[in-house]
């Protein structure tokens, strides 16, 4: 029987998809104006504020792959499942829920050995030398306008890319590349009149279909922020400590999809559901020991333990009563200790007001003492109410 022989595109997408990325497709190095546009008027509209590095600077290059790579021509989109058939594993007592994108390692070393593999054998694939570029999400290049072009999927309403076989639960790269290859059709796809992802979200953060405001955004909240979470909105946040999920789990283009096999993306220790109270014991460098290699580590020990005040106000157990009030007490950090003051608040047991007096007799921090004062406001209306 005569071997059929492969095209180049054939070709690159069995290696892509050999060395393990699940989808791969090709799509031209055109400017997305579409998506510069867009992008653009998120930042001047103030639903990027927060976010010191996402600049229009910033997103004139993301959309305009010659400028990341001279001479470029074609981009090669490819995507990996983190969405494996396990489901969260909860502490045995208050826990908390992290994104599942951040149960396992961390996605940027895996996609990045496994892109540089990509290109290093590209010149024997192509049999002749090959300028490229690789990104994943923290270079500046748009990767989910590539993967709509490439045909991987299509935009959801929560922005996110929907890909038929594996869903939303993807991570993205992309190779930027000087080669002349035939590009794959954009699917023709879309999520109709559903608006699930819309009415889930508890912040109200996908303000209209294709549009976020970040500043709303749970991830936002709990990972890109350094600051205080905005009072109105901590009580929205309920028991997610890193990241948030809802938009993806009620999409129902979720529900019938492929597993991922990657070992990287299995769930480490209780990274699904941590037991909360420890994690606001922890030092520097047991931070840095436990979330070595993970995603975690980006939301920074700080902003870590002020989300486990907050989860722990809106679960609101008697029993985090003395770690919160150690925490208001004893803790270094500014931001940590005024969350912790707004924890107990939301308990409202008659322990957590006299834990609020006491540190506020004591407490020298004018932004520590008017979030005491709000929490202490906070039990009194609460009982007057009831009243």
């Amino acid at each position: 029987m005569k071997k059929i022989k492969l095209s180049p595109e054939q070709t690159i997408k069995k290696y892509g998809k050999s060395i393990g990325f699940d989808l791969v497709g090709i799509t031209s190095a055109k400017p997305f104006l579409r998506d510069e546009k867009a992008g653009i008027e998120r930042i001047r509209s103030g639903m990027m504020d927060g976010i010191p590095w996402y600049t229009e600077e910033r997103v004139h290059k993301a959309n305009n792959p010659n400028i990341l790579l001279h001479d470029a021509k074609s981009i090669i989109s490819v995507a990996i499942s983190y969405m494996t058939n396990k489901s969260r594993n909860s502490a045995p007592n208050l826990s908390g829920k992290i994104a599942r994108y951040a149960w396992g390692d961390d996605y940027h070393d895996l996609i990045k050995s496994r892109l540089k593999k990509f290109v290093q054998n590209l010149p024997t694939i192509m049999g002749k030398p090959v300028n490229t570029r690789i990104f994943v999400d923290d270079g500046p290049m748009n990767d989910r306008a590539a993967a709509e072009r490439a045909g991987l999927g299509w935009f959801g309403k929560n922005t996110n890319i929907l890909t038929p076989t594996h869903g939303s639960w993807v991570i993205l790269g992309q190779i930027i590349t000087d080669l002349e290859l035939k590009h794959d059709t954009p699917l023709e796809k879309n999520c109709g009149n559903c608006v699930r992802c819309i009415d889930a979200c508890p912040t109200n953060a996908i303000v209209s279909p294709f549009v976020i405001d970040s500043t709303r955004c749970i991830s936002f909240l709990t990972i890109e922020l350094r600051e205080a979470i905005p009072i109105d909105l901590r009580h929205l946040i309920g028991d997610w400590v890193f990241g948030c999920d809802i938009c993806q789990d009620v999409c129902p283009v979720n529900r019938d999809i492929q597993y991922s096999l990657e070992p990287a993306f299995e769930q480490r220790h209780d990274f699904g559901a941590p037991a909360l109270i420890p994690l606001l014991e922890l030092t520097d460098e047991e931070f840095k020991i436990r979330f070595r290699n993970s995603p975690i580590k980006r939301a920074k020990l700080i902003g870590l333990q002020r989300n486990v005040c907050v989860a722990l106000g809106n679960i609101g157990d008697k029993f985090a009563i003395p770690a919160l009030t150690k925490c208001l007490n004893k803790n270094i950090n500014v931001l940590v200790r005024q969350h912790a003051a707004w924890a107990l608040g939301q308990i409202a047991d008659k322990q957590s007001e006299e834990n609020l007096q006491s540190a506020l007799a004591n407490e020298q921090n004018t932004t520590v003492r008017m979030e005491i004062n709000c929490a202490l406001k906070q039990i009194n209306d609460g009982r007057i109410s009831k009243t």
